[in-house]
């Protein structure tokens, strides 16, 4: 998906986040301005929307002078999540549609994302989530391709949202025993999305094949992956892709069998899947 006129603006309003988020004074808060204003002004609108934060991403950071811009903030992403897991597991245990209600919690984390234009509460979502349908429903799908499949990836998106992941795997594993799967995270630190660092913090090394993919894209970029993560994307017989970064990234992929978990949370994303904003999509690439 190629970025459209409405992501420009989108990435340079990011500067001003990153700035608040950061508590830069106010020169460094206008160098970051500036810089990402000045960089739109040279966008490719052949690349997609992750493509092109990276840049800037890689920009801002120096000019910060951060290794990883959200870094706090995905600390507390992580204890607000981690707060929920108790009743959300009790919630697993008394449903009748564990596959379902699991799929519902790892879209529901899909609202932590501190890139997208509109902002969602993420206590506020798990309360109604269970009670909303997809807008876009290939969930008996996705079911009857896991309970076929040998091997399954689950690319993660956001810092927060990874701890749901967590759960949707157990339940994965507890439904689907004799499948092999594993987790793929980014390269390097970009907005909050989960890096090994958080991963392993959670234990998915102890619960899954836990994979750097090696981008440094909020998305997982085939072609900037290193060659283990695209062998794995290539070979395995179900792709779960959670979060916009990921469609944005993988709607045009060559490959089938990717199901796409995600809360609609910008117009771009909305109008290429013909949907509104708010939508939570379960949505298989064939």
């Amino acid at each position: 998906m190629l970025i459209d006129k409405e992501c420009v603006a989108c990435i340079i309003n990011q500067s001003v986040k990153v700035a608040n988020a950061i508590g830069a004074q106010p020169d460094v808060k206008d160098e970051l301005f500036s810089e990402v204003t000045q960089m739109s002004k040279d966008f490719s609108f052949t690349n997609n929307p992750p493509e092109i934060a990276a840049d800037v991403y890689e920009k801002m950071a120096k000019i910060a002078n951060k290794t990883d811009l959200y870094d706090e903030i995905k600390e507390l992403s992580t204890q607000k999540a981690l707060a929920l897991v108790a009743s959300l597991k009790e919630k697993l245990k008394q449903s009748d549609e564990k596959l379902l209600t699991a799929t519902k919690i790892a879209v529901a984390g899909n609202v932590i994302d501190l890139a997208a234009a509109v902002e969602f509460d993420l206590e506020e979502e798990l309360v109604k989530v269970f009670d909303t349908e997809f807008a876009h429903n290939d969930f008996k799908v996705m079911q009857t391709e896991l309970s076929e499949a040998k091997t399954i990836l689950v690319i993660g998106d956001n810092v927060g949202e990874h701890i749901f992941d967590y759960l949707f795997i157990e339940v994965l594993q507890e439904l689907y025993p004799n499948a092999e799967y594993s987790y793929m995270v980014r390269g390097n630190p970009i907005i909050n999305d989960v890096t090994i660092k958080e991963a392993k913090e959670a234990g998915f090394d102890k619960l899954c094949n836990l994979v750097d993919s090696g981008v440094n894209t909020p998305g997982f970029t085939y072609n900037r992956a290193n060659e283990y993560s695209k062998e794995l994307f290539d070979r395995v017989d179900v792709v779960i892709s959670k979060g916009m970064g990921n469609y944005e990234c993988l709607n045009e992929s060559k490959r089938e069998n990717i199901f796409f978990l995600l809360k609609v949370k910008c117009n771009v994303v909305a109008n290429s899947l013909g949907k509104t904003i708010g939508d939570i999509i379960c949505k298989v690439k064939g």
